[in-house]
């Protein structure tokens, strides 16, 4: 059998646009050979849907959506699998159903739900989804497709040291004579998910002697970026066709001869994560209605690699930066955001905010008279910030994209209304170690646009004369490793002072301060997902709590 991978960037709620992609690629599928083509999970809606499916006339749409595809399709010699929302076939219980169907000839030949519901990380789909029950398999091109969606394909119990779920869809599917697994995905990526989807998969290809073909969704929806990354996985786990990494891809390969495309991937994860802020970036502004973005440029680290990523993703014609100068702004720190600017190629202005700062304190100081300057006045200079930006932004109709890492961002060196002020977090969930390999990967893709001396510089807000960052934090390889194990692992502060040979006092201390600033995190722009646990729709803490880790 000839199979094609559609692998296809589908956009949430346009069902007329993701049936006309799902259609086009099916032609090209077909006048290349291919008798099946597979599309990822919830290919006509997009994903995720989230509460739209709680609207009758969205499920509605989507049925019609799938009917409207299998007619744009009839005349082709080819059968299509693709996800829809469907409505749920019992009167209790949610409407709505994560289902995918195979198509030919105009007709619909299968319909399976979606068994396994996950409701872990991004994952709420339980709240808007009827689990499957049953399962079928399905002839076609004298072989029995077993075909299964995401979450089913997940819960290997061989594989996983502990399995969230009782029921394993694919073995129960295979033991009831299935010869070839098909598995639609919609795989959020994360630091190391690729080399994990494709050790879990031949896991299973090996264990149960069978060919699986699994398609990936790909682009950014919201916070989640999908790396495609589709495959096609022969009985003896031997990897025989693969789409391309963060790109839409049309993959041919043959289970006869065990040929296919076999088209580049990114080996590196460093280059996969530049590149999944990229495309992340990219779909946000793109489906959000946007075309251009601002960027605040202040000469550091952080604001230099947000603006790599974004003249990478929209085009250096549609990004702006902007240097804003306070009272304790460095001359270099102007110099070097301009000299960037320059070697990117964008448009840049500097805007000082002395002026206005200044009278800030004046119209203040009545009633700040007797107290002794702090925060109040250091946020003043970043609130300033804010205001200028989104007053560009709403004069000239671009996005502004903050520059916030996830190493500040998680132990509250961010100011609400301030340098948080936004509609998209490029860097978010990168920590402030990553932020410096990221951008060299940004500066070399455009022959080192980052001066050296960005790179050399210590961290600073600037916000009182001679601050730096490591006044009041450890280094940032400290910081980031406590991050890594109390953020993403959910480990003890005692665990972690134990395991990195730290003092007990110094891991508490950056423990409480993630802790006491969900309030800032919750009222930040929406951030993009690169690491396994990221702040936002993936992590769900209290904000007013009194549980701190003691231990």
């Amino acid at each position: 059998m000839r199979i094609a991978l559609g692998q296809i960037n589908t956009t949430v709620g346009d069902l007329a646009g993701n049936v006309a992609l799902c259609a086009r690629f099916a032609r090209e599928a077909s006048s290349r050979g291919a008798e099946l083509i597979v599309f990822p999970e919830l290919s006509i809606t997009g994903y995720p849907p989230r509460d739209l499916v709680e609207k009758r006339t969205f499920i509605g749409q989507s049925e019609a959506a799938l009917q409207k595809l299998a007619e744009a399709t009839k005349d082709l010699p080819i059968a299509i699998v693709a996800g829809y929302v469907g409505q749920s076939p019992v009167a209790t219980g949610k409407q709505a159903t994560n289902s995918a169907a195979i198509l030919r000839s105009g007709q619909v030949l299968l319909r399976q739900n979606k068994i396994l519901l996950p409701t872990y990380d991004v994952f709420d789909e339980a709240r808007n989804f009827m689990p499957g029950e049953a399962q079928q398999l399905l002839e076609l091109g004298g072989e029995q497709l077993a075909l299964t969606i995401c979450e089913d394909a997940w819960n290997d119990k061989q594989f996983w040291s502990r399995p969230l779920y009782t029921r394993d869809p694919v073995d129960e599917l295979l033991q009831r004579g299935g010869t070839i697994a098909v598995s639609i995905n919609a795989s959020p990526f994360h630091l190391g998910k690729r080399p994990l989807r494709l050790e879990m998969f031949r896991a299973m290809a090996l264990r149960h002697k069978v060919p699986f073909i699994v398609v990936n969704q790909v682009g950014g929806n919201d916070q989640v970026v999908f790396d495609g990354s589709s495959f096609v996985m022969d009985a003896q786990g031997r990897v025989i066709a693969s789409a391309r990494s963060f790109a839409e891809d049309l993959v041919m390969a043959d289970l006869g001869s065990g040929a296919g495309d076999l088209n580049a991937t990114l080996p590196d994860e460093n280059e996969a994560v530049y590149e999944a802020l990229v495309v992340g970036t990219r779909d946000y502004i793109r489906k959000c209605g946007f075309s251009k973005v601002l960027i605040g440029l202040s000469g550091g680290i952080d604001s230099s690699l947000t603006a790599a990523v974004a003249v990478d993703a929209v085009g250096r014609e549609n990004v702006r930066g902007v240097a804003m100068p306070g009272p304790f702004s460095s001359d270099h720190s102007v110099r070097d955001a301009r000299e960037m600017a320059e070697r990117f190629g964008i448009p840049f202005d500097i805007i000082s905010i002395t002026p206005a700062y200044e009278e800030m304190l004046r119209t203040l100081a009545p009633v700040f008279e007797g107290r002794k300057p702090d925060v109040a006045e250091e946020n003043i200079q970043a609130r300033l910030r804010g205001l200028t930006l989104m007053s560009l932004s709403n004069k000239f109709g671009a996005m502004v994209l903050t520059t916030g890492n996830k190493s500040e961002i998680a132990v509250g060196y961010c100011t609400l209304y301030g340098d948080m002020c936004g509609g998209l977090a490029v860097i978010s969930d990168v920590p402030k170690t990553l932020v410096y390999e990221l951008s060299r990967i940004g500066s070399n893709r455009h022959g080192g646009a980052i001066p050296e001396s960005v790179f050399e510089k210590p961290p600073s807000a600037e916000l009182r004369p001679d601050q730096k960052d490591s006044d009041s934090l450890p280094p940032y390889e400290v910081l980031d490793a406590i991050l890594r194990l109390y953020v993403e692992e959910f480990r003890s502060a005692r665990e972690i002072a134990e395991e990195l040979s730290l003092p007990l006092a110094l891991v508490k201390d950056v423990a409480l301060k993630v802790d006491r600033n969900e309030y800032k995190r919750q009222q930040a722009a929406p951030g993009l997902k690169v690491t396994s646990k990221a702040f936002g729709m993936g992590r769900r803490f209290p904000v007013a709590q009194r549980y701190f880790e003691n231990e």
